[in-house]
């Protein structure tokens, strides 16, 4: 049986090793959070050049200004949401 001078430096090491793992897996997901936040901000940033150039390609004004105006609006809802989500992972 072991006693109580073996164990508690066991235990002691146990929780350490476990404390590391625990910063190693946050780490981790901070890092992939961020990966996978580029690349989120990529591909909208993507369609909505593709969403603007079918648009412009229609000749027509006024579904150019629409089209404008909304991937406008979603670029600043995005950079808000993005920068927020970016505070949260540091």
């Amino acid at each position: 049986m072991a006693d109580a001078k073996t164990t508690a430096p066991d235990l002691e090491a146990t929780a350490t090793r476990i404390r590391e793992l625990n910063e190693k897996l946050i780490d981790a997901a901070k890092k992939n959070g961020k990966v996978s936040l580029d690349v989120y901000e990529k591909s909208l940033a993507d369609m909505l050049q593709f969403s603007q150039q079918a648009a412009d390609s229609t000749e027509i004004d006024v579904i150019s200004s629409i089209t404008k105006a909304h991937s406008d609006y979603i670029t600043a809802v995005t950079k808000i949401w993005t920068s927020a989500a970016r505070d949260a992972l540091k």
